[in-house]
């Protein structure tokens, strides 16, 4: 039963984390392209926040569940390749998550500020805008590939 659950807790921190991580990138591009300050300047801070909201938590839960789930069931942690690979696959995605994304988008917050009430939105703001969209998708595909292994455990 304990196993069931935090298998769940598990799938549920996937969901949420690969959802909120395709989810954001589309209606902040498609903010982005609208062209308006206002509404520019209110999907970054949304950005900010359903990341440190949904993906923070999804995180949590595919961690917490998935390491409970295989220390319920008696699984080394680390034995199986599969395993192995997809934590590996997950590591990459954070580390790029960490190492560009969050700093990129750390300054487009930033950079929002200045004309969240209007005014010419700065050539430094589409740049970065380009490399967190860029770096997501590379980012995100570690986080599929890491989906497909844990589905398909190959050996």
């Amino acid at each position: 039963m304990l196993y069931d659950v935090l298998k769940i807790l598990h799938l549920i921190g996937v969901i949420v984390l690969i959802g909120n991580v395709t989810v954001t990138s589309f209606w902040k591009l498609f903010a982005d392209r609208s062209g308006d300050p206002r509404i520019i300047a209110h999907a970054q801070y949304l950005v900010t926040v359903t990341d440190w909201f949904f993906t923070l938590s999804g995180i949590v839960l595919l961690i917490g569940g998935g390491f409970g789930a295989a220390y319920v069931a008696g699984m080394p942690w680390f034995a199986a390749g599969w395993l192995r690979t997809s934590e590996l696959l997950f590591l990459l995605s954070g580390l790029i998550w960490l190492g560009v994304l969050v700093p990129t988008q750390i300054r487009q917050a930033r950079q929002t500020r200045a004309f969240a009430h209007g005014g010419p939105i700065p050539d430094a703001y589409w740049r970065n805008g380009r490399v967190w969209l860029i770096w997501g998708v590379v980012a995100t595909v570690p986080l599929v590939a890491a989906l497909y292994v844990m589905v398909a455990k190959p050996s």
